[in-house]
């Protein structure tokens, strides 16, 4: 099926959820935050340190519990699964991508990309065939085997973005994915993200850039734990290539 982007189904709703850390003293981290991100859809979310984007992050990324509130994940309520459900979950459901690469220096790249298959108990063939396949995907398939230390900060972050992609995940969460790029390597990831995004992939970028954020489709803000929608870019029909699926 075909759909225009950010007009699919919802793969993230955020229903009035709040995220408390008792202390002492107590902190509201994220304050009653709806949010709605339908498949196809290129997000940014801006907000300044200490804001609650980490939280954000956390509760979407099924990192973290919220305190209240509901959040659905292609239209399923996470709010009732175990620690271990939650792994599961997250392993396949989303991909996320750090500022830190978090790479492992003696591996190749094809090796650092398998490993999301491997946690996720894909067989080592496939496991093998969707990492090479998710670098291809990033232009690097000359690189497979490359380790880490021969790597541009931009090619490493494209490496992190390929695992993030390898498990066809509903949702790509880049959590300041240039924040440790330098502007000419922030720049090709930046355009990598727009094709994934024309390609069907629903991106969500938490960033405090003004400049990564002008290439999303559309700008939510957050300050003091309260999330703010802006008004959705207008955005030219794309190909969407995947449908959500039941847990």
């Amino acid at each position: 099926m075909n759909a225009s982007p950010g007009q699919g189904p919802p793969v993230v709703e955020l229903n009035r959820v709040s995220r408390r850390y008792p202390g002492p003293p107590a902190v509201i981290a994220l304050r009653e935050a709806t949010l709605s991100i339908l498949a196809g859809d290129y997000v940014a979310m801006v907000g300044r340190s200490g804001s609650g984007k980490s939280t954000l992050v956390n509760i979407i990324g099924l990192l973290d519990r919220p305190t209240s509130g509901q959040y659905l994940l292609d239209g399923a309520d996470t709010g009732a699964l175990s620690a271990k459900q939650r792994s599961i979950v997250r392993g396949t459901k989303v991909g996320i991508v750090f500022q830190a690469f978090h790479l492992m220096t003696w591996r190749s790249a094809i090796d650092n990309v398998a490993l999301a298959g491997m946690y996720a108990g894909v067989p080592l063939a496939i496991r093998w065939q969707t990492a090479a396949d998710a670098l291809r995907l990033v232009g690097l398939g000359h690189r497979l085997h490359a380790l880490p230390s021969t790597l541009s900060g931009g090619e490493c972050q494209r490496v992190a973005i390929a695992r993030a992609l390898a498990l066809s995940p509903s949702l790509l969460l880049c959590d300041e994915p240039t924040g440790s790029l330098d502007s000419g390597s922030a720049g090709i990831v930046l355009e990598l993200l727009g094709k994934l995004n024309r390609s069907g992939v629903t991106i969500l970028v938490i960033t405090h850039d003004p400049v990564v954020a002008a290439h999303a489709r559309r700008t939510v803000t957050i300050a003091d734990g309260v999330v703010r929608a802006v008004a959705r870019d207008v955005a030219e029909d794309v190909p969407r290539n995947r449908e959500p699926e039941p847990w």
